[in-house]
Order: structure tokens, then sequence, then C-alpha cells
């Protein structure tokens, strides 16, 4: 089975999912005691384990059990928690809420709520020749018709995200003389990326990384929170799917940081890849293209007239290019035009400066895929890293590359169809996240309302130093 998964999950060339039918590597749960060494484990002919002691008595083992939370995905084990993972965020869970809604009473169905990534809307635009606004209109007008109640952009709930990591950054950068980790700040919106960081690195790590919530939870956090309440709603009575450029958004999605305990549910219920939502178009017989484009919904979506609204900068959000422009004018009143990129080792490692009076105010960097990721962890541990911010990507070439994109079509090169993506992605017209005047209301309106600490807990998250087994040994990174 191919892998999904993004490659900074797979440490070795062996795939990191395997089905529920194959057992983890990790079999076994071993109790040691005190005093007493184990002589040996056999395996008897029904398949169990068995412990043989010393003196020849024997125990019976229970299979360990390895949650996503234990698990790196670093040598072909992922285990059936992942499949089971997989299974319950898919397009045919989807489908099942959608039917359920059919059959059911009113007062039982689920206000169903799709937000849609801008990634995915230029790769499934590029699959079916369209402009990204029209991709996403044609979008809308599918899902509406299987059932979903709200379509949203993303692009929207970036701005959050953006304003948050600006004025993260500025804060930290003010406070660096008094905390050595405070820079260089790392970005937080690629899951794949914290998987490896929380799990490889950990507490050396962690103190790095932007706490600021990606897109995706954002998201999460309008549409079951300020959404909800506004439509009069418990967090419940919403099914919320994202629909995503990258299967490690299915990970994040399940984090237990991103599950409200009170109301008992996700703010992410499902998340499907623009793949996935080819399929569904190919299960109905539904062609993108011949779909009758609908006006898109505006609530929670970054549009003007019937146009969408994108950011400057990368593909993957533009972090690097917001973040540098607005820290340079805060810190030191220069305003920058114009970023240019230095490109180092490779295409997917790149530099910004700025410098005054022969003196570098500002180094900025991004770094994507798994071998520069490594690159940037060893000289931040050797003391060597020349950075105050770095815009971090498990996928060579970023979001727009990402795993759960669109494939190729036969005689297509990626190479092709990435450019293709790109182009269509860049065509939409940016917006300065502070001209965003809805997310400032937003800001007032909710924000404001619900206190300092709670608005902090909505935009921003935590990391965890995760413990990892090995050879019946628990290690703390």
């Amino acid at each position: 089975m191919a892998s999904h998964f993004s490659g900074v999950l797979q440490l070795t060339d062996l795939d990191d999912f395997i089905t529920p039918s194959q057992e983890c590597v990790k079999p076994v749960k071993v109790e040691k005691k005190q005093g007493k060494s184990v002589a040996k484990i056999q395996i008897e002919d029904d398949g169990s384990y068995v412990q043989v002691n010393q003196d020849g008595e024997k125990q019976k083992l229970e299979k360990a059990k390895i949650t996503l939370n234990d698990c790196l995905a670093c040598s072909g084990c992922i285990t059936s928690a992942e499949s089971v993972l997989i299974t319950q965020q898919s397009h045919e869970e989807l489908f099942k809420v959608l039917q359920n809604n059919k059959v059911t009473s009113a007062t039982e169905q689920k206000v169903v709520v799709v937000s849609v990534s801008p990634q995915s809307r230029a790769s499934l635009a590029a699959r079916y020749d369209l402009s990204s606004t029209e991709a996403g209109r044609r979008l809308t007008s599918f899902f509406k018709g299987l059932g979903v109640h709200h379509v949203f952009d993303t692009s929207f709930s970036r701005t959050f995200s953006l304003l948050e990591s600006q004025r993260e950054f500025v804060d930290r950068f003010q406070k660096k003389e008094q905390d050595s980790k405070c820079l260089p700040m790392l970005t937080s919106a690629c899951p794949g990326w914290i998987c490896y960081a929380e799990k490889t690195h950990g507490k050396f790590i962690l103190p790095y990384i932007s706490t600021t919530r990606s897109p995706q939870q954002m998201m999460g956090s309008l549409v079951k929170g300020y959404f909800a309440e506004q439509q009069g709603l418990s967090p419940q009575q919403i099914y919320h799917v994202a629909v995503m450029p990258c299967f490690d958004k299915k990970l994040e999605a399940s984090r237990s940081d991103f599950f409200m305990n009170k109301a008992e549910t996700r703010e992410v219920d499902c998340v499907i890849t623009s793949g996935e939502v080819q399929k569904m178009l190919e299960e109905k017989n539904v062609s993108l293209s011949n779909v009758e484009p609908a006006p898109l919904d505006t609530l929670f979506s970054s549009v003007s007239g019937h146009e969408f609204l994108s950011h400057a900068g990368s593909g993957s959000g533009g972090y690097l290019h917001h973040v540098f422009t607005y820290a340079a004018k805060q810190l030191f009143g220069e305003e920058v035009k114009e970023l240019t990129y230095k490109t180092l080792r490779n295409k997917d490692f790149q530099e910004v400066t700025i410098e005054k009076d022969g003196v570098v105010l500002l180094c900025f960097a991004s770094t994507y895929g798994f071998r520069n990721i490594q690159n940037l962890v060893q000289k931040l541990k050797r003391g060597k890293s020349p950075y105050h911010f770095v815009e971090v990507m498990a996928c060579p070439s970023g979001c727009l590359n990402g795993g759960g994109q669109v494939k190729p079509l036969p005689g297509e090169s990626q190479k092709e169809l990435l450019q293709k993506v790109e182009e269509l992605y860049k065509a939409e017209r940016p917006l300065l996240p502070e001209d965003d005047t809805r997310v400032a209301e937003l800001y007032q309106s909710w924000l404001h309302s619900v206190g300092e600490e709670r608005a902090k807990e909505l935009l921003h998250t935590q990391y965890h130093s995760v413990e990892k087994m090995t050879n019946g040994l628990t290690m703390k990174w």
C-alpha cells in the first residue's frame, strides 16, 4: 500500500500505514518487575505470545496498545489505530452523515459545514480546467446538492493565523534577550512537522514553535464556537468537515488539544483530501466542469463580489511574507514592498533578509521537506542558526504539493501539474490580513467578549514532548 502521509513522517523507506489485519511492530507488553529478569518470549501455535521465566513458569502476554499519540510512523507501524482514524475521517463518513440526515427527525439532524482550503480548490481547478474561484463556486453547488448546509473558505480563518503569527513574532523578538528560545520562531501550521518535532526532538525544539493555530483549527474554533452560538446550536449539533491538501491534517484534527471536553466533540469532525473530493465527484458520476455554479457563502469566506481573495507569499499560506513585512515595519519602521528570496541548498530552502547600515535586522527562511528540516534542526542544536523566523513545511514545494492533492493524469508529470496549480493559486487577488474588516469585527464582537485568556485558547495551542517506547524502555524526549 502506498503511503499517504507526508515524507517527514517517514523516517525510512517503509510505509507509515498498515491495515488492521497487520500487527504493530511492538505486539506485546512486558511488565518488568524489580529483581526479576525475563528469560524469553515464545510464540504459541495459536499466534499468542508467552513469557517464559527462568524457572519455566509461563505467562500469557497482552498485546500492547499503541495509539496515534504514541507513534511517529518511523518504521511502518502507525498501527490499526491509524486505520480506524482514516475510516472515521473519510468521504464515506461524510456520505453517511448526509444520508442519516435524510432519514432522521429534524431535531436529530446535523448541521453540516464544509471548510475548503485554497490549496485544495486550486488542485481541483487544475484537474477540471477552471479558475480557482469557479472551482469554489461549483464545489459549493456540489456539496449543497448533497445536503451540506454551509461551505466556507479557510483563507478566511488563515487571516486569523497570519495576524496572530505576526503579533506573536514581534512579542518574541522583543523578549529575545530574556529568553534564548524565543527565536527563531518556527511555524506551526504543518501537522507533519509538528508530529515529527514532538516525537523526535521534544523539549529541545518545542519552545521555538509558534503557538498560533493552523487555519484548519482556527476554522474549528470559529465553526464550533462563534458560528454555533450565532445559530443557536450546540457544538455537537454541527458536523464540521475540512477539505485539505494533506493527509497529515487528519492527524491534526484528532489531537486531544482540539477536542471540546465540555461539548464532547472535536472542533473538526472529519478531514478529507482534495483527492477524496475527486472520488466523491466520480462516485456521483459528476464532473466539476458540468456543475452549475452557486453563490459563495460569505460568512466565513474571503471574497470580494463573486471572487475569492487570498494572501501574498508562498502557496503554504504566506507566513514568511506577512510576518516579515509586518515585523520590519513594527520593529524597525521599514516599509518592505517586495521580498527578495535567496535560494540556498535547493529551491525548498530560501532566505529573506533586511539590512540597515550593514547590520542584518531580520533574517527569515522557508524550509520545506524532510532533508531541509533536518538541516534546520541540526543548525539549531549546534547554535548555528542565523534565523529569526522559519516557515517550516513537511512537503517539498509546500502545501500545494501535499500528499492529498489530485494526482497527475496519464502522460502528465507531477512538475507540470504543480506548476498549473501554483498559477491558479496565485491568480487570486491578495488581501492584507490587516485590511480584512470582517476579521477585525470578529476580534471585537467575538474574541473580546470571551475574555483575553479564552481568546488565547481559541486562537493558540500547545505541544507535547512525547514519551517513546524503545525495547521495553520509556524514553522522554
